[in-house]
């Protein structure tokens, strides 16, 4: 057995261990083997700002959300379309008609109104914005919740250190040991799964089987004494000790007040959104809800206004709960994704990929809101004021949430990287 696993490649072995986990005692380990040479921790470090979040809630609307139909209208023009724009509580500041709600939370928001990539397509943008990283076939590049976790530890012992809530694609831990992957939930409502014992074993045959299984580990782990080895065995510890913890119930958004669970809405996204609260109120330290249905080649403007409607109610209801709750200082929320929308409407009704320009969202903890950033121009066709490339946002990012963003980190090939890959924080942005 040893000899098989030791030649088996790194998928085989995550599967081996999942696999003999959940039958074993029917707990679900989540996580792949990696290792990483030279540094593994560095302590986390303000980079000139005088005040950083301490948690991070990270919207991805993936497809490519269309910047002309959401936070940089031009309404009166051919690129424009139909849409119209609206005044919000932050002076000068418009934002499209299918966000009424956030209209007024503008004053706690930066929108960043001059993002520029170099990635056109959805797998390679998406990989792009998680990471700052173009995607390589020799390494895979952590997302910013494993670098949050590597670079300045977790608050919360029990849970993991980073979630991803929506079952979309996910840049995970890359070369960083596994216990910093996120934690991946497809449906907010039904919680974490294989997270309680199974009903037909007791608690003495569950006991039993740990016993069983750590006497199994404790000759390999002796004969095998490597990093992978032990990251496998700390997260099978990890996924037993949060089974019988108080804070599993951090999962359970049953627990919310029903008019609590009806601001955020009733779909998937929106009760994703308020899972992420319940995670980061419980010391979780970054949070990913990710909307999909973005990529509207097609019925374009009737798409986005049902996409626009799901997200102005949940990020609107999330500004206001967390500043109700005292947590908005401390908790900064991100809203991306991969790539704009082109200002020419297709045949279709609908717009096509279009790198050249495009916007995000970043507000709360850190953060100076009521602005908007950079500029395009009259046709939103190109960036004319304060161009912000993927690794700028991600540095800003970064930098909010009080990670050192020159520090380097080595892979187990030796590599050096940084957790915005050289980027530039948007000092203007942070508070």
């Amino acid at each position: 057995m040893k000899e098989l696993l030791l030649k088996a490649d790194d998928v085989s072995r995550r599967q081996f261990v999942n696999c003999a986990a959940q039958t074993l005692l029917g707990v679900t380990v989540w996580g792949h083997a990696t290792g990483l040479k030279g540094q593994e921790a560095a302590p986390a470090a303000p980079t000139g700002t005088g005040h950083s979040a301490k948690s991070c809630i990270y919207l991805y609307m993936s497809g490519g959300m269309t910047h002309l139909d959401t936070f940089d209208p031009k309404p009166g023009t051919p690129e424009g379309g139909p849409v119209q724009g609206i005044r919000t509580k932050a002076d000068d500041v418009i934002l499209s008609e299918y966000f009424p709600r956030l209209a007024y939370r503008m004053d706690k928001v930066a929108l960043v109104r001059s993002l520029k990539t170099n990635q056109g397509a959805h797998e390679q943008g998406n990989y792009y914005m998680h990471t700052s990283y173009a995607p390589r076939n020799t390494i895979k590049h952590p997302g910013l919740g494993p670098w949050m976790t590597m670079l300045s530890g977790r608050y919360n012992r029990t849970l993991p250190g980073s979630v991803v809530i929506g079952g979309g694609r996910s840049s995970g831990a890359g070369f960083f040991p596994p216990q910093h992957m996120p934690l991946i939930l497809g449906n907010a409502s039904e919680g974490l799964k294989n997270s309680t014992r199974p009903s037909d074993v007791s608690e003495k045959e569950f006991d039993r089987r740990l016993r069983l299984a750590e006497a199994v580990d404790k000759q390999f782990v002796s004969a095998y004494n490597q990093k992978k080895v032990k990251a496998y065995s700390d997260m099978y510890r990890d996924a037993v000790k949060l089974m019988t913890s108080e804070d599993l119930k951090a999962f359970n958004i049953n627990h919310e007040p029903a008019d609590i669970r009806e601001t955020y809405g009733d779909n998937g996204f929106g009760q994703g959104v308020l899972l992420a609260r319940r995670l980061v109120e419980n010391n979780v330290r970054f949070v990913e809800v990710q909307l999909g249905g973005w990529d509207t080649h097609t019925n374009n403007f009737t798409s986005v206004s049902d996409r626009a409607a799901t997200v102005d109610r949940a990020l609107s209801a999330l500004i206001g709960d967390l500043e109700s709750r005292g947590l908005l200082d401390e908790t900064l929320i991100v809203l991306a994704t991969e790539f704009g929308r082109t200002p020419r409407i297709n045949q279709n009704d609908g717009r096509d990929h279009y790198p050249r320009a495009f916007s995000g969202l970043i507000a709360g903890g850190g953060i100076k809101g009521g602005q908007a950033y950079g500029k395009t121009d009259e046709s939103g066709s190109r960036v004319i004021e304060n161009p912000v490339l993927v690794p700028d946002f991600n540095a800003t990012i970064a930098t909010a949430l009080g990670l050192p963003v020159g520090h380097t980190l080595y892979s187990p090939s030796g590599r050096p990287f940084k957790v915005a890959n050289n980027g530039e924080p948007v000092m203007d942005i942070l508070a």
